[in-house]
Formats: structure tokens, sequence, C-alpha cells
């Protein structure tokens, strides 16, 4: 991978969008290839975490896939496929479906969630090496004030 090296005034004339989406794509790729390494996939870790009324869910009586599509919405990449997914935590035992539907976590998929959640530290810890927590919350609060002066919410 080749690093490109640009002197302060040129970086000051990028434009942010480019950056974010190849910062994005970067790292979904980096977190998905590390939870492969794990043994799981981000999707089937997000529908756990959606299951799950020690995470995510707000009630009992789980879910079903169209509900957690919207759940997911403003996460979801156009390659997951929860119905495939969900399938795969069906035959793991870690989520069952009841008659009308409904996914519901069960205790081998609540183990798994928290076995998949115990991963995060070390992801993150690779994802942050050489960034000290000043510089990393001084970027946040720069693209938070993008955000906002383009009308978004942040």
């Amino acid at each position: 991978m080749t690093t490109l090296q640009l002197p302060d005034d040129e970086l000051a004339g990028q434009p942010a969008a480019y950056w974010t989406g190849v910062a994005y794509e970067s790292l979904i790729a980096f977190t998905r290839a590390r939870q492969a390494d794990f043994g799981f996939t981000q999707p089937q870790f997000w529908l756990l975490r959606n299951l799950s009324s020690s995470d995510l869910l707000s009630h009992e009586g789980g879910m079903t896939i169209p509900e957690l599509e919207k759940t997911m919405s403003s996460y979801l990449r156009p390659e997951d496929d929860l119905a495939d997914e969900a399938e795969n935590l069906l035959k793991q035992g870690w989520a069952v479906r009841d008659n009308k539907g409904r996914l519901k976590i069960t205790d081998a998929g609540e183990d798994a969630r928290l076995r998949f959640k115990e991963h995060a530290p070390a992801i993150r810890s690779l994802i942050h090496n050489g960034i000290d927590d000043a510089d990393y919350i001084a970027a946040l609060k720069v693209l938070r004030q993008l955000i906002r002066n383009t009308g978004g919410s942040a």
C-alpha cells in the first residue's frame, strides 16, 4: 500500500467527502476481516445485539427480518443479507424462529454475542494504533462540525 504524503497546505484543500468515504470503506473492510478471523460476521453480531434484551432489544418477543432490516437500515451495507445471516444463526443454535416469524436469541446466542463483544477492544486497538485519544477526539469534533455545517445531525 502506498502512503500519500501531502504538505499541510495541500491537505487543507482536500475534499472531506472523498477522505471520509475512503476511511469508511477501509475501516469497514478491516473490521469485517478481523471479525471473520475470530469466526463471525459483522451482520451476525448486529443481529445478536438487536435480538438481545441485554443489549439493543427494548422488549421481549424477538423481531422479524423486516423489523431487523428497518432497525439496522442506517448501518446495513448493500451486500448484507440478513435473511441469510439469520439462517446461519438458526443453524448455529444462536436463535430460534417462533410461529410468527420472529427471531429470538437463545442462551447459546447470548453467549456468542458476549464472546463476539470481547473482540471489540482488540479490533479498536489495531484501528487506533499510533493515534492518541486527544487527536481522535479532535478528528471526531471536526467531522461532527462538517456534518452540522452540511445540514446533518451530529
